[in-house]
């Protein structure tokens, strides 16, 4: 079974950055598939980028351009940094190996 911590998250203005982080602990992680979900207040949860193994991307077309996925199989992590932050990004973002999910973590873009 994988446990998934994620990190990063926060409050930041239009505009800003932000650098998510999913750690990951209980596999053979540099096999995995690993994806950002997120899921704002009375939405959907909905998918927001992907990673394969060999480091093939994915990007909703919402954060096309503005989003990169990427991953360092040393440390058993994969990123997700955000530049140009809109209000409509506030959600908690989750990475998702498989079946299991991390707990979360909250990004509130906001002046």
């Amino acid at each position: 079974q994988v446990q998934l911590v994620e990190s990063g998250g926060g409050l930041v203005q239009p505009g800003g950055s932000l650098r998510l982080s999913c750690a990951a602990s209980g596999s053979i992680f540099s096999s995995d598939v690993v994806f950002w979900y997120r899921q704002a207040p009375g939405k959907q949860r909905e998918l927001v980028a992907g990673i394969g193994s060999s480091g093939d991307t994915n990007y909703a077309d919402s954060v096309k351009g503005r989003f990169t996925i990427s991953r360092d199989n040393a440390k058993n992590t994969v990123y997700l940094l955000m530049n140009s932050l809109k209000p409509e990004d506030t959600a908690v973002y989750y990475c998702k190996v498989d079946i299991n999910w991390g707990q979360g973590t909250q990004v509130t873009v906001s002046s």
